[in-house]
Formats: structure tokens, sequence, C-alpha cells
């Protein structure tokens, strides 16, 4: 390509009228060396149609309006927005890390250190040594590997010094050796008993064959096999317990793969099999034995509040805030959710997710009532005290003290790994609601006031204010010379006579409509239609009527 002249910069070009390249759409094209290649060959094959010689063709074409795309890296990166943000652990934003781990077990206290050292640089080397602590107590020996290229990563960024993974904590090989032999060993006895069941025609064993291969592949961390695992022992299901169970572990899988868009399904399925399960069992009850006893009550209610937690990350994967934040609220005591505790959530956890939502989506009133007073959500916000202290100061206006402690905490918010897509996005809606219902009371109000209760510059409130107005959340003006909010009056008396206008415009069209329609029938000038047609409408409308 040196006789064309180009460089290995990415260049745009326009429209290249008279050529027809692969995946090309109408408008400006981007080209580097790869495309120059492909389009060659293209060239070479009809250099009698295009009357040129290639080379020239293409260094006429560069030649013409070439823009250098300055930002082209953009591109291959992801936006700000969605970059992982890098978070402070000192005396302003205080986070205890063997206190906030202790909460969690298994695969998903690894998941947090692993996230927890791409978070926060400054705890690095503290969740690497927990993590390779915690590494041996799991069965996949691969997870050394992906703990030490979030340290190396991390590592690499300029701003950061850490010190390397081999000066911290050495790899147990002998440890990884061991447990893969163990793990292949355990998988060929699992797959020969599955062939076994399988030739034998036994269904529940089959099911149960599945079942464990499914479990195995999870310990190991191949969630794919699993997976499928899981939902091929549904064909081998004899009961309504053994679907629940089924769609239990599925929910399990997929809230540790962080993969939110397939819990509903498994949600939905779960609950059928749920009341079918328990319609049999009252069925049998009043067949003759005796009266269901309280356990079963009990057990619905820990496999309701495990699905209702299942259906509330899905709606905040969603980034539905209000449904998540009404299923948060409604889940019910940490007993009810069994082994799920510590395995996939701690009870804090509930604390910050049903709070926030609550605080981003939910009125003054919905929140008095449903978080406050709620008994059993009480349990939870204990184990986040300063949960409590940020409802409080919402609720008595204190909105300064809101914006504080949202700032405060927000580095236990983003080492969350459910939540912390979110929590820029409920922050700035906490703020917005904030606004909003500080200036509801005023007609006028400067906004240096405002800055003094927000904690905010002038310039800052304005920017604030003049978004949310641009938005409608906020009817008033603001007056930028003499840094005042006026709100903008509303006349309900001409609001309410163009209502009854509008009402009787279209009630007269109507009319005319209706009055035109009879005229016509009684002109006998209405168009009907064939003899066959009045017999299918006529059979139709008996169809709808049985």
């Amino acid at each position: 390509m040196d006789t064309v002249g180009v460089e290995p910069t990415t260049l745009r070009i326009p429209d290249l009228r008279s050529v027809r390249a692969t995946n090309c759409a109408k408008g400006p094209r981007v080209l580097n060396n790869t495309c120059i290649r492909h389009w060659l060959n293209y060239f070479t094959t009809t250099e009698r149609a295009i009357g040129t010689r290639p080379l020239r063709f293409i260094s006429k074409c560069l030649r013409m309006e070439i823009d250098y795309i300055e930002n082209e890296v953009s591109i291959l990166q992801p936006p700000a927005a969605q970059r992982r943000r890098i978070r402070p652990v000192d005396d302003a934003h205080p986070f205890d890390l063997d206190a906030y781990i202790s909460g969690y077990s298994g695969r998903t206290a690894l998941d947090r250190l692993v996230h927890i050292i791409s978070t926060c640089p400054t705890l690095a080397p503290q969740a690497l040594k927990l993590a390779f602590a915690q590494i041996e107590e799991l069965r996949d020996p691969t997870l050394y590997q992906t703990v030490m290229n979030a340290y190396d990563a991390v590592a690499d960024l300029p701003e950061v010094q850490l010190p390397p993974t081999s000066e911290l904590c050495p790899v147990n090989t002998v440890w990884c050796e061991e447990v893969t032999k163990k793990n292949q060993a355990e998988r060929t006895k699992l797959e020969v008993e599955l062939k076994t069941y399988s030739n034998n025609m036994i269904k529940e064993s089959i099911r149960m064959g599945h079942r464990d291969l499914g479990d195995f592949y999870r310990a190991t961390g191949d969630y794919t096999q699993a997976l499928k695992h899981y939902t091929k022992s549904r064909e081998f299901c004899s009961t309504s317990q053994h679907v629940l169970d089924m769609c239990l572990s599925v929910l399990e899988l997929v809230i540790e793969q962080r993969n939110y868009s397939h819990i509903s399904s498994y949600v939905f399925k779960a609950e059928g099999a749920l009341d079918t399960a328990n319609a049999a069992a009252a069925s049998n009850s009043t067949a003759g034995s005796a009266a269901p006893p309280p356990k079963r009550s009990a057990e619905r209610d820990q496999v309701q509040s495990k699905l209702d937690f299942a259906m509330a990350l899905f709606h905040l994967g969603q980034a539905n805030y209000e449904k998540a934040a009404q299923l948060f609220l409604k889940i019910g005591p940490p007993d009810s959710l069994g082994d799920w505790i510590g395995k996939l959530v701690a009870p804090g956890d509930f604390a910050v997710y049903g709070t926030l939502c609550a605080l981003a989506s939910m009125s003054r009133s919905a929140i008095k009532s449903q978080l406050t007073g709620n008994a059993i959500f009480s349990a939870y916000i204990e184990q986040e005290p300063y949960v409590r202290d940020l409802t409080q100061s919402y609720l008595s206006s204190d909105f300064k003290n809101v914006l504080e402690l949202l700032e405060r905490y927000s580095t236990r918010h983003y080492v969350d790994i459910h939540i912390y897509s979110h929590v820029y996005d409920l922050t700035n809606l906490i703020r917005n609601v904030a606004v909003v219902l500080y200036f509801q009371p005023f007609q006028t109000i400067r906004l240096d006031r405002m800055s003094a209760a927000f904690g905010w510059t002038v310039d800052e409130v304005e920017k604030e204010v003049v978004a949310l107005i641009q938005s409608g959340q906020i009817q008033g003006r603001v007056d930028s010379q003499n840094k005042i909010l006026k709100a903008r009056k509303v006349d309900h008396r001409a609001e309410l006579f163009a209502r009854a206008i509008k009402t009787a415009a279209e009630i007269q069209s109507t009319n005319r409509k209706l009055l035109l329609r009879m005229r016509l029938q009684q002109a006998d000038l209405v168009v009907k239609p064939p003899k066959s047609r009045r017999e299918q409408d006529r059979a139709a409308e008996l169809l709808q009527g049985d």
C-alpha cells in the first residue's frame, strides 16, 4: 500500500458514487488500510468498468475531501458514562472492606471482591488477598486468572501505583492441580451416571442427573453448561415441586451472572408451578387428610420472597425504579430468603436498593407509609444505619444533608455489583426531585437561598433549575440578571374555559357526523355489502355473542 501513500490513520471520505463496497451505506465512509485492500481486489476485477487503473483511482478518491477523525479512538472505547468509575476510599468516603465482605459467601463474595479491585484501587491489594483466600474455598481454578486480570488492569492505569501480584500472594499451583483432577473425575462420574439413567429410561433419575451436572458446572464456573442441564431437567420433571426447584436453580444462576433479562420468564414459570403445587396440596388435604400445617404457608412465603427479590432485580436492571422499589419494600424478613442471604445478597443490600429506588421514584407520602412505616424493612435498615438518616433527612426536607450523605457513601453504592451502574442515574433523580419539592411552596425565590439550602454555588443552582424547566418538571422562569426563580402563573379559569370549548367542538363534530349518517340512511344512499358478506358478518356476530 506504499504506492497509495496512505498512513495507518483511519480516514473519512465522501460517498464514492460509482463504487459498491460490502457493508457500506449511503453517506460518509470510514476507510482504513484493511478496507482499501478489499476495495483494491474489487477494483482489479472491475478495472474495465472504472476506466482507470485501480491505484490511481484510490489515490484520486483519497485526495478528495479527507477528514482526519481526531476522536476515532472513541469508536473502539466505550463512552465516558459507561466506563467503570474509580472511587476513592478516605475519611470523606468511608468503606470497611472486611465488614462488607463478611456478609457474603461463595461465588458472590469473589465477584464482589473482583468488582472492588476494579473500582477502588486503594483497596485492591487487600481485596486481592481476600479473593485468593476465597478461591481456595471454591472449585474453579480459573478464578485466579480472573482476579489477576482485574488487578493488572487497575495497576496499568497511569494514576495508580500498585505492587505486583507476586509480592502480595502467590498462586497455589498444588491446589489448582488437585482441584482440576477432582473436577475431571467427578465430571466423568456424573456423565456416566446420566448416560446409564438415560439408557434405563428412569425419568426421575435422569432429572436428578441433569440437576447434579448443572450444580457441578455452576460450581466450576461453566455457566453455559449449567444452564443447559438445568433447563434440560425440565423435560423430566414429574411434579410441580420439581419445576419450582428447577426455576429457583436457574434464577440463582442468572442472578450470579447478572443476566437480568432472563429473570422474568423463570419467575413466571416458578409462580405457576408454586400455584399448582399449592392447589394440589389443598385438594389432597380436603380429600380426607388432616388440615394443612402452617409449614406449607411458611414454605410459600419463603419461595415468594425469593421470587420478589428476583423480580425486583429484573426491574432494577431495566431501570424501572418504581416497580423495583415496590418489590424491594415487599420482601419478607431475612429468614424468608433462606440460603440466598449471603449466597446471593446481604440484608444491608435490601436497605440500599429499596431506599435509593424509593427516593428516586416514589412520592413523599408513599415513602412515609411503605418505607418508614414498614416494620419488616426496618430490620434491613438496621444493617445500614446511614440509610435511616438519609430517609429522615429527605422527609424533613433537609436536602443538603441528603446530598452530603449520598456523596459520602457513594463508594459503598458503587462497589455493589447490582446497583453500581444505576447509582449515577439514581443520584440525579433524587437531586432533581429534591429541587422540585423545595420550590413547590414558593411563588418567587432567590437562587442564593436555594444554593444555601443545597450546598451549591449560584451558577450550579441556575444550571440545575434551567435543566428542570426545560424538562417540564418545574413550571417557572429564571431571571438570570437578578438571580430569581419565578413560578409561572397559570390561569386556571382560562384553562377550564379552553377545555370546555374544546369538548363542545368535539361533541358538535360528532353530532354532525351522526346526523349526516341518519340522512343518508333515510335517503337510501347507503351502499350495502354483498349478501355473502352480510352472512359472514352475521355469523361472526353470533360467535362473538356466544
